[in-house]
C-alpha cells in the first residue's frame, strides 16, 4: 500500500473529517440553491433590473468586509463546534422566517436570507479552520484541504444546475424550504464532532480590542502570514480586473453570441474538479508553497493566452488549464495558514487575510468597466497576468528558503 493511500485511509477514518465533509455537502446544497434560486427569482420579480440583481452580490459579499475579522476574533474566543452548530441553526431559522415573510408579506425578504447566512458564515468558517487545526494531524492537513476543495469544485459545476432546476420546477418557496433543511442537516451532522475541549483555567481574560490588536501583531510578526497577505492582495486585484470581462471576451475576441460564455465556465469548472483530484493525489509530494507558486505561474500563462486568443478552442483550453491549477492555489494557501498559525489565532488570521483578497477583487472589479472603455481587453488580461507574476515574486522568498510547518508565538519572526 502506498503512503498516499495510507494517508487517504487515515484521513477518511478520522471522525472529524467524516463529519465536516458531510456537513460541507449539505451546506453546499443549501448555498447553491440559495444563490441561483434567489438570483432567478429576483430577475423574474424585477424584470432583470441591474440594481436589484447587483444587491444580491452586495448581500453576499459585504459581510466579508464587515464581519470577517470580527467573526474570526469571536471564533477564536468561542468554542468552535458550538459556534458552527449555532450558526447553521440560526441560518435555518432565518431562512424559515423568510419563507413565512414570502407567503404573507413581500418578496424582497429573499435578500435577508442571503445576508444573514453570509454574516453567520463569517463566524462558522474560521471555527471550521480551527477544528481542522485541532483534529487533523499536521501531515494530513494538505490532503484534507485537497478533499474539501474538490467538493467545492464539484459544486462549482453542479451547483448552478441544481439551483436552477429547483427554482424552475418547484418555485422559490420550495427552494427556500430546501435551504433551511440543508442548514439543519448540516447542524445535525456537526453534533457528531468531538466535544470542544474545556477552556483552560489559567487562560488570562482579555478584551475584544486586545485580541483584535494581538491578531494584527501576530500576522505582522510572522513572515509566512504577512507574505501571504501580499499574495492575497495581488491575486484579488488580478481576478477582479478580469472577472466582469468574460462576456466581452466571447463577443469581442471570439465574435460569438454572449450565451457562449457558458462553455468557458463549464471548461473552468470541470477542470477544477479534475485539478482537485490531482492535487489530492499529489499533496504528499509537493510542499504547499510549491503548489501555490506553480498554480500562480500557470494561471498567469492562462490569462495571457485567454486575452490573446481569437479561437474558441484555444480559449477553452486556456480556461481549462487555469481551472486545473486553481485548487492547487487554494489548497496551498489554506495549508500554509493552518500549518503556520497557532490554533488560538486561526480565526483572526483568516479574518485578516480574507478581506485583503476580497477587497482587492472588489476594488478592481468596480474599476473594470471604466478601464475597459479606455484600454483594449487584451491589455486588461495581460495586466491581470502581470499582477499574478508580482504575487509569485512576493512568494519567492518563502519558496526558496522553505517554510517551517509550525506555529510560533506572536513574538517570533
Amino acid at each position: 500500500m502506498t503512503s498516499a493511500s495510507q494517508g487517504m485511509g487515515a484521513l477518511f477514518g478520522n471522525r472529524f473529517v467524516q463529519a465536516i465533509l458531510l456537513s460541507g455537502l449539505f451546506l453546499q446544497i443549501g448555498i447553491w440553491v440559495r444563490n441561483f434560486a434567489v438570483l432567478l427569482f429576483v430577475m423574474d420579480q424585477t424584470g432583470g433590473d441591474p440594481f436589484a440583481v447587483s444587491m444580491i452580490s452586495v448581500a453576499e459579499f459585504a459581510p466579508i468586509f464587515i464581519f470577517s475579522f470580527i467573526g474570526g476574533t469571536f471564533a477564536d474566543r468561542w468554542k468552535p463546534k458550538r459556534t458552527m452548530v449555532w450558526c447553521d441553526v440560526l441560518s435555518a431559522v432565518s431562512v424559515f422566517a423568510v419563507l413565512l415573510t414570502l407567503v404573507f408579506a413581500t418578496w424582497k425578504a429573499v435578500f435577508f436570507a442571503t445576508l444573514v447566512s453570509a454574516i453567520l458564515s463569517q463566524f462558522s468558517q474560521p471555527s471550521g479552520m480551527r477544528l481542522f487545526k485541532t483534529h487533523v494531524p499536521g501531515e494530513l492537513i494538505q490532503m484534507g484541504m485537497s478533499i474539501y476543495q474538490t467538493m467545492f469544485a464539484l459544486f462549482m459545476v453542479l451547483g448552478p444546475i441544481l439551483g436552477t432546476f429547483v427554482y424552475q420546477h418547484y418555485g422559490i418557496q420550495t427552494a427556500i424550504f430546501i435551504m433551511g433543511v440543508a442548514f439543519l442537516l448540516s447542524a445535525a451532522v456537526l453534533l457528531f464532532l468531538p466535544a470542544d475541549p474545556a477552556p483552560s483555567e489559567n487562560k488570562p481574560v482579555t478584551r475584544l480590542k486586545e485580541e483584535m490588536a494581538a491578531g494584527f501583531r501576530y500576522v505582522l510578526s510572522k513572515q509566512v502570514l504577512s507574505t501571504l497577505g501580499g499574495c492575497f492582495l495581488t491575486a484579488g486585484l488580478a481576478l477582479g480586473l478580469i472577472q466582469p470581462l468574460g462576456v466581452f471576451l466571447v463577443t469581442e475576441r471570439l465574435g460569438l453570441p454572449k450565451e457562449n460564455i457558458q462553455w468557458l465556465m463549464t471548461a473552468n469548472g470541470v477542470a477544477m474538479i479534475i485539478g482537485g483530484v490531482l492535487a489530492m493525489t499529489m499533496s504528499k509530494s509537493f510542499k504547499p508553497q510549491t503548489m501555490l507558486v506553480i498554480g500562480m505561474i500557470v494561471s498567469a500563462a492562462g490569462m495571457v493566452v485567454t486575452g490573446l486568443s481569437t479561437s474558441l478552442w484555444l480559449t477553452l483550453g486556456a480556461q481549462f488549464v487555469s481551472g486545473l491549477v486553481l485548487p492547487a492555489i487554494q489548497i496551498g494557501i489554506n495549508t500554509m495558514i493552518l500549518s503556520n498559525t497557532e490554533e488560538s489565532y486561526v480565526g483572526r488570521v483568516n479574518g485578516i487575510l480574507s478581506p485583503l483578497f476580497m477587497g482587492g477583487m472588489v476594488l478592481t472589479m468596480s474599476m473594470s468597466g471604466w478601464l475597459k472603455s479606455m484600454f483594449h481587453i487584451v491589455a486588461m488580461y495581460e495586466t491581470a497576468a502581470v499582477l499574478f507574476v508580482i504575487g509569485v515574486l512576493v512568494m519567492l522568498p518563502l519558496y526558496r528558503g522553505g517554510v517551517r510547518s509550525e506555529a510560533g508565538s506572536p513574538g517570533e519572526a
